[in-house]
């Protein structure tokens, strides 16, 4: 790999037993490897404890707030990278909880960066999850890419070894996001590199 690729950050924000995220992610993780311009880190929510009892002040008045130290891993690849890709189902057409504590317990680790989103789920294929978390992300000085790669009735699209039955449609999909996620991250870190954001 290159010292210029870009670091991509891939988050599983599924939690539940029994969740299809992982072969989701690691498909698309494939996906950013062999796309040749980014060192890819896969983040599994669900090896880091993710608690829903936040600090008194929000990580926006305490940028040096102090975290549960299982966390430490988790913030220091988040702040490290210069692309995020959040891989979510639907879940009650909103997503899951343990995403947005993971989101909720950082802040200047997701500023002025690009975040591309892959979603699954049986109906409408993680739109309705992916649609709020821009919102949530926008508040957060992020940039969420135009393209996503969605995944509707998942389970009939992955074979049993978790390939994809026809890969042609989702795997275009994921370099044309790829393709926005490397033009956007690379502005961006460099404009953090020369002249740091700061929030209002």
């Amino acid at each position: 790999m290159s010292e210029k690729n870009l670091r991509l950050a891939v988050i599983v924000g599924s939690v539940r037993q029994g969740r299809f995220g992982p072969v989701v992610a690691r498909w698309f993780t494939e996906q950013a490897e062999s796309h040749g311009q980014f060192t890819v880190d896969l983040i599994d929510l669900a090896d880091t404890p993710l608690p829903l009892d936040l600090p008194p002040l929000p990580p926006a008045l305490q940028p040096e707030m102090d975290r549960p130290a299982e966390m430490a891993d988790l913030t220091r690849k988040i702040a490290g990278a210069d692309a995020i890709v959040v891989v979510t189902p639907d879940y009650n057409r909103s997503f899951p909880a343990s995403l947005k504590a993971a989101i909720d317990w950082h802040y200047t680790e997701w500023q002025a960066k690009p975040i591309g989103f892959v979603g699954y789920s049986g109906g409408s294929g993680g739109l309705l999850a992916i649609e709020q978390l821009r919102q949530v992300f926008g508040e957060l000085h992020a940039h969420t890419v135009r393209d996503v790669v969605s995944f509707p009735r998942y389970y009939e699209l992955f074979g049993p070894d978790g390939t994809l039955i026809d890969p042609e449609g989702p795997n275009g999909a994921a370099k044309a996001m790829l393709d926005q996620l490397l033009w956007w991250g690379s502005v961006l870190r460099d404009a953090r590199r020369d002249r740091p954001y700061a929030a209002a």
